[in-house]
């Protein structure tokens, strides 16, 4: 039986998602974000900004004092305007770990 090529699923480079989805004003500072080695996809910290991207992968970064987690939905064909941006990915909440006492239970 011959081998099966397996199906590549459309994928797209790192700093080109950013800069298409405005969490980069420049494709340098993209790039600038993507090989701080703070971005994480999956749960994979990532170094480069040619790293592939493809829809349901989990983004993890500081941005703005804050640190965002959001899942692609879609890949982007354009820069668009912000509206249009905003149908590329889903929010989500990091899990914040909250204050313990003295017997180990959350407070």
């Amino acid at each position: 039986m011959a081998a099966r090529a397996p199906e590549l699923l459309p994928q797209m480079r790192l700093d080109m998602f950013l800069w298409y989805a405005r969490f980069a004003k420049t494709r340098s500072a993209a790039q600038a974000i993507a090989e701080k080695g703070t971005l994480r996809i999956d749960g994979r910290r990532i170094e480069r900004s040619h790293c592939p991207v493809r829809v349901g992968a989990v983004l993890a970064f500081p941005l703005g004092g804050r640190v965002l987690v959001l899942r692609v939905a879609a890949l982007p064909t354009r820069r668009g305007p912000p509206a249009e941006a905003q149908t590329l990915y889903t929010l989500l909440e990091p899990t914040r770990a909250g204050p313990v006492d003295e017997d180990g239970d959350p407070a």
